[in-house]
């Protein structure tokens, strides 16, 4: 019977430390071990986590080191954190859209049962608990902003749609957004539908301009 060995030198008290040194709710993959062992030795090791209860196994090839609820028990990791594991595995980019997008801005309280992120990689879909996480791969101009505040701005705008972005919505945005990050906004108007155009310059104006002028 294998058991988690704790020698120093063992490949099992590294993979251990990592994962410990970076504190409950990392989600990961092998991959993020490769530079310790071999893949094969990888794998035998976080087997071994897992059956030893050190760690959990979310999905093929993805586990996390779950943080934990008094009552609740273990927890699941957010679907940022699944995507951000994949993503670095796969050396993706991702993007979150629809729902979860309008969601990550408080622009709805409910997490959708299905999370999408667009991606430059491949489409694929992985079911963590009750949640599916599914990439959806789109067009070089929708990962253009990939990663900034005008991606996910586009993407919960879009699923909103321009009836319901109401100056209520804006003034959410200008309140809950630090300026700094929505005065970089204009720069990327040109990958915006041209409805969306006034939000941004809405967003990107300086707070204390548009104090003055109410």
């Amino acid at each position: 019977m294998h058991t988690v060995t704790d020698t120093h030198d063992s490949l099992d008290y590294k993979l251990t430390k990592r994962i410990y040194g970076s504190g409950r709710g990392l989600v990961f993959t092998p991959s993020h071990f490769l530079d310790l062992g071999t893949r094969n030795a990888v794998d035998q090791v976080l087997s071994r986590l897992t059956t030893a209860g050190k760690i959990r196994r979310l999905a093929r090839g993805l586990y996390d080191y779950p943080k934990s609820h008094a009552v609740l028990g273990p927890l699941l990791p957010s679907p940022d954190a699944i995507a951000r594991a994949i993503a670095a595995r796969d050396a993706i980019r991702l993007q979150p859209a629809g729902a979860y997008a309008a969601n990550l801005l408080g622009l709805s309280e409910q997490v959708p049962a299905t999370v999408i992120f667009l991606t430059d990689g491949l489409a694929r879909t992985v079911q963590v608990g009750a949640t599916t996480i599914t990439l959806r791969r789109t067009t070089p101009k929708n990962m253009a902003t990939a990663g900034r505040l005008s991606g996910l701005l586009i993407q919960a705008l879009s699923f909103l749609g321009k009836e319901h972005v109401t100056s209520a919505v804006v003034e959410h945005l200008r309140r809950t957004l630090p300026l700094r990050e929505r005065q970089e906004l204009p720069r990327d108007l040109k990958f915006a539908s041209t409805w969306m155009h006034p939000v941004f310059h809405a967003l990107a104006a300086d707070d204390s301009t548009t104090a003055g002028a109410a």
